[in-house]
């Protein structure tokens, strides 16, 4: 049986146009990402119900839902993987099944990556470049891009979750992809590890690529995406930039003090909504802190603390697919 150096090497350059190092030079496409009424069914469970959104290079994008929301389906079908009942899912104005050499152009890790736990990374990685005509070269340029050069040569039972989910991120890169679709990337990771792929993201955004991440991690989608597309029960929730969404949240104040009450009623007579925030808080919406602050002036109200409330993605999150738990 050959090794896995020998079926890497059977692959000559001449399948691929390459550069120093072996950089792959193949002529990039346009990496827009475009669902257009996307709809699909398995038997009386509609899983994604005319589903439409459009994901911009240069951009990291968020895609959200709650368990069984229809997201993996989505990104099967966008990578051809289930046909859809109706409607497309393009890249670069192409389906998955037409692109020319797909994976110079999609670089893609849904679920769970699966090794072989005998085989050693550097090997795992120059079996796939040798199933994809890609040079050998690649596995030691994808290692060192994901920080595992100096355990390439360990087998990958060995390894911990956060180190698989780096060989399965560099099995994504082999082909130097203009999009990334990328399901739970940072599982597994520790916080430097989530650190490192928050900048790792950020600089293939920047270098003009499409970057797509489906996640439940909200705190950490917060800190690293650009725009956000929320579903629930396959259908579109929210689409759009993530600084909108969060400012649509609407405004609204803390105020903390050891008496509140003489507050809460100049602020009841004022129409403002207010609701108890703790034991000794109040949370104000559709006001500014000046405003409250006045108030509680003019009535003699001590105030311990008087912020602006900033509410998190998780919350925006939780409000916008309250009661849309998924069906699959």
């Amino acid at each position: 049986m050959p090794s896995p150096d020998d079926l890497a090497d059977s692959y000559t350059r001449q399948d691929v146009l390459t550069g120093h190092q072996g950089r792959i030079l193949v002529a990039k496409m346009d990496g827009t990402v475009a669902v257009s009424k996307l709809s699909k069914n398995f038997g009386s469970v509609k899983a994604v119900d005319n589903l439409s959104f459009t994901v911009k290079p240069g951009t990291i994008t968020g895609f959200l839902g709650p368990n069984g929301a229809g997201k993996t389906t989505t990104l099967r079908m966008l990578l051809g993987l289930v046909q859809p009942n109706s409607g497309t899912a393009r890249i670069g104005g192409k389906a998955y099944a037409e692109l020319d050499r797909p994976l110079h152009h999609v670089g893609a890790a849904l679920e769970a990556a699966s090794f072989h736990p005998g085989r050693r990374a550097r090997d795992h990685l120059r079996v796939l470049c040798a199933a994809s005509g890609l040079p050998g070269a690649r596995a030691d340029e994808v290692l060192a891009t994901v920080g595992l050069t100096e355990v390439g040569k360990r087998r990958v039972k060995g390894f911990s979750m956060g180190m698989r989910q780096r060989l399965g991120l560099a099995g994504t890169l082999l082909g130097d992809p203009q999009v990334l679709i990328l399901d739970e990337p940072a599982n597994g990771l520790d916080p430097e590890g989530i650190n490192w792929l928050r900048g790792f993201l950020r600089r293939l955004a920047d270098e003009g690529r499409t970057v797509l991440i489906s996640s439940h991690m909200l705190s950490e989608v917060q800190q690293t995406v650009d725009n956000v597309v929320i579903i629930a029960r396959g259908r579109l929730v929210r689409a759009g930039p993530l600084t909108d969404l969060m400012a649509s949240t609407g405004k609204a104040v803390r105020v903390r003090g050891p008496r509140l009450g003489d507050l809460r009623t100049a602020l009841n007579k004022q129409k403002l909504q207010v609701e108890p925030d703790g034991r000794d808080g109040l949370l104000v919406h559709g006001v500014e802190p000046a405003a409250v602050g006045s108030l509680a002036f003019a009535h003699n109200v001590e105030l311990h603390e008087l912020t602006a409330a900033q509410s998190d993605l998780e919350q925006v999150f939780l409000d916008l697919t309250a009661g849309e738990g998924g069906i699959r």
